[in-house]
């Protein structure tokens, strides 16, 4: 497992020792976890296989025609 070395201000230290501590998480591991969130942000492959997989799903038009107009409340 590789170690790196950063430089943080005090501030930002704090708040990742407040947040790793109320989650349970080692400083590193939260560091670690935070880091890998946001490197990973595509979607997952099998979620991206689920797109359209709804046959009886309305489309934005059915949801549209089924509305009922509501008269709304004044200021």
């Amino acid at each position: 497992m590789a170690q790196i070395t950063i430089y943080i201000d005090n501030n930002l230290e704090e708040k990742i020792k407040e947040v790793a501590k109320s989650t349970g998480q080692s400083i590193s591991k939260y560091i670690s976890n935070a880091i890998e969130q946001k490197l990973n942000n595509s979607w997952n492959e099998d979620i991206k296989n689920l797109s359209g997989s709804w046959s009886d799903f309305p489309t934005l038009e059915e949801i549209r025609n089924n509305t009922i107009e509501i008269k709304r409340e004044e200021f």
